[in-house]
């Protein structure tokens, strides 16, 4: 089969969703078919470094005119023409052309909680999935939540294969050789620490989770909050300056992946306190690292965790001083325990069984 991978919106900083699309890109040439990286004019070295695929570099770099060519170009060109599948996976697809194609649909929050996002995004996502749903010949999901979703938010869809993210299995190790040189590079001198892995905006809960962390540090005067992640939009800087503990918070910013896994596995616990996502890599990530993770109630989170985070009730600044407190106060028999077990549940989730799902969806649009 040929198939043309859209990766034209993935960032310059990978976060989830471009992470999701770095890894399809670098491991769907093992599975035999002929894959086309339809990327941005000028990123093609970026993707050779990472996949063995061609690379078709034709779309404009600038954002809205990225935008006017795949509504309107990209459908009709080159690589969509000679492929047998097309696969948008982020949320849109091309408005002309006849080439049948796959969409992956992250999370339905453009519906469910618009205020989470900016306005113009909110009604162009609206539109783009809406479109998408109803036009392509089948839909990825990424997790179950998102596939039922779907179903709430726009019924009459194409049909959907549900194909949960994978974890880097080497990268994501429960040992590294090189940790405390990683962490002194992004200047962290081995004092104990909560981590938070995530783009700071609205949903992710950093007000609860800086509220909860002022509790929880005002008894243990070791303690650091260390924020990793690139700036979104919000008001995230004004919840940190504001908070009792501000001088014991630490921001990176944008950490690159091979840095990751040590920030992970050297932290007291992991926590994402996200009110909602479509998967939440980040806590697969943290327990294939053997990390002991803190995450939301009644979310994906909770699912992909199976059993093995310590849970509070979203947006609770008590519920989540009290899941943070058990956890950073683990003793090293417990915590050694937990990451055991938290390293043999990650071990379920392979990036090779979420490309098999996506070949499954591939063959289902294409009608084999």
């Amino acid at each position: 089969m040929r198939v043309a991978l859209d990766v034209s919106a993935v960032p310059d900083q990978l976060t989830g969703a471009g992470r999701y699309v770095v890894e399809l890109a670098k491991r769907l040439p093992a599975t035999g078919n002929e894959v086309t990286l339809v990327a941005r004019r000028g990123d093609e070295e970026r993707w050779r470094t990472w996949s063995s695929a061609e690379v078709s570099a034709i779309v404009p770099r600038g954002r809205a005119a990225r935008l006017w060519y795949e509504a309107w170009r990209l459908g009709t060109s080159a690589p969509a023409r000679a492929a047998d599948v097309w696969h948008g996976p982020h949320y849109t697809m091309p408005h002309r052309g006849t080439t049948p194609t796959v969409v992956t649909i992250h999370d339905l929050t453009f519906f469910t909680h618009p205020h989470w996002h900016e306005a113009a995004k909110v009604a162009y996502f609206q539109r783009a999935i809406r479109y998408s749903a109803t036009r392509a010949g089948a839909l990825i999901a990424v997790s179950d939540a998102t596939a039922r979703l779907l179903d709430e938010h726009v019924p009459a869809h194409a049909p959907v294969v549900v194909a949960p993210h994978g974890v880097d299995l080497e990268a994501f190790a429960l040992a590294g050789e090189n940790d405390e040189t990683l962490l002194a590079s992004v200047g962290l001198d081995g004092a104990p620490y909560v981590l938070f892995v995530g783009t700071l905006e609205p949903r992710k809960g950093l007000d609860a989770l800086i509220g909860a962390f002022d509790e929880v540090g005002a008894t243990r005067p070791d303690l650091r909050l260390v924020i990793a992640g690139k700036a979104g939009w919000g008001e995230t800087p004004g919840v940190v300056a504001r908070a009792t503990s501000r001088e014991r918070i630490t921001r990176l910013g944008f950490v690159d992946q091979a840095v990751l896994p040590a920030l992970m596995r050297r932290s007291r616990c992991v926590a994402y306190p996200s009110l909602a996502e479509g998967f939440g890599l980040p806590v697969l990530e943290a327990l294939a690292c053997g990390a002991t993770v803190v995450t939301t109630r009644a979310t994906v989170m909770e699912d992909v965790a199976g059993g093995h985070a310590y849970l509070a009730d979203a947006g609770d600044v008590g519920s989540l001083a009290a899941a943070l407190g058990e956890a950073v106060d683990l003793d090293v028999s417990e915590r050694a325990s937990r990451a055991r077990a938290a390293r043999e549940h990650a071990e379920r989730f392979t990036w090779e069984a979420s490309v098999a799902r996506h070949l499954e969806a591939y063959a289902l649009a294409v009608g084999d």
